[in-house]
């Protein structure tokens, strides 16, 4: 249609209303895309999460088994019991025969020592009373009933204190307990040096004492003889509900836990009761 000079017809409206289409197509397309872009983040979000919890739950679960693992195993040994059947050194009485006896069995009085060859107040305790026990034994006035027990190797790790309980069970057999006894406590390690571990050393030992160091003892401390019987005994130091090694008991009465007994007071009171 001519409108005149200097005038132009307007573009037809169904190519405006297509432009606007197309405008509203594309805007609609952005803010698909957008909502997709941002659900595939939050799916990508929650898988993250996801695997943060399983992590951390696996985490924790690990971490109580091994709280369970070091809980369990607190004041035993070296976490492994020794197999085999349970063999009494030669002599041992008392209840599920744990004790190895030395004296005269018609002593009127009977002194029960709980210690642990790895233990420094059990050295002590021997330094300062054993003269005077073996006198009172040797005297027919004292029956001392020995039972050992192995709880350093359970507060300190290692196998020491049982090796060295087997070897002097060992000693027993031959009828050398008292003196090897001696020897293992005058030669004992520091606490934390698990000599004893060492079957070797334990032998080596047993040199100073006459007669001792025979291929029947040597067998018996390699091949852990008595390792099952020392395992008992420990058990039933760790059942009797006492306070630490060297528990010493005058016929039932512990006298040397409040450190008023000394060797003088000892003998004292052994040699008014064989009167």
């Amino acid at each position: 249609m001519d409108l005149g000079p200097g005038r132009r017809a307007a573009p037809p409206r169904f190519v405006l209303r297509g432009v606007s289409e197309k405008n509203r197509e594309g805007k609609r397309t952005a803010r698909q895309k957008v909502a997709a872009a941002r659900d595939k983040q939050k799916s990508r979000d929650k898988r993250r999460r996801a695997l943060i919890v399983g992590a951390s739950v696996v985490c924790v679960l690990g971490l109580a088994a091994v709280i369970g693992v070091v809980a369990a195993n607190a004041g035993k040994d070296d976490g492994s019991e020794a197999a085999g059947p349970i063999v009494a050194p030669s002599g041992a009485q008392g209840k599920d025969g744990l004790a190895i006896p030395v004296g005269e069995e018609s002593a009127k009085s009977t002194l029960v020592i709980w210690e642990d060859f790895r233990c420094p107040a059990c050295k002590a305790f021997e330094l300062a009373y054993r003269d005077t026990i073996h006198e009172l034994a040797d005297a027919g006035q004292l029956k001392v009933e020995y039972h050992l027990a192995t709880i350093i190797d359970g507060n300190m790790g290692g196998t020491g204190s049982r090796k060295a309980a087997n070897a002097a069970a060992c000693a027993q057999d031959a009828g050398k307990f008292t003196p090897y006894h001696d020897v293992l406590f005058t030669n004992q390690p520091a606490e934390t040096d698990d000599a004893f571990a060492d079957e070797n050393k334990l032998i080596e030992l047993a040199g100073k004492v006459d007669g001792l160091d025979t291929a029947r003892f040597q067998e018996c401390v390699e091949g852990g003889k008595h390792n099952s019987w020392v395992e008992k005994s420990n058990k039933a130091f760790l059942a009797g509900g006492f306070s630490g090694t060297p528990t010493v008991l005058l016929d039932g009465e512990n006298i040397y836990q409040d450190g008023s007994m000394t060797p003088a007071k000892l003998k004292q009171m052994v040699q008014d009761a064989d009167k």
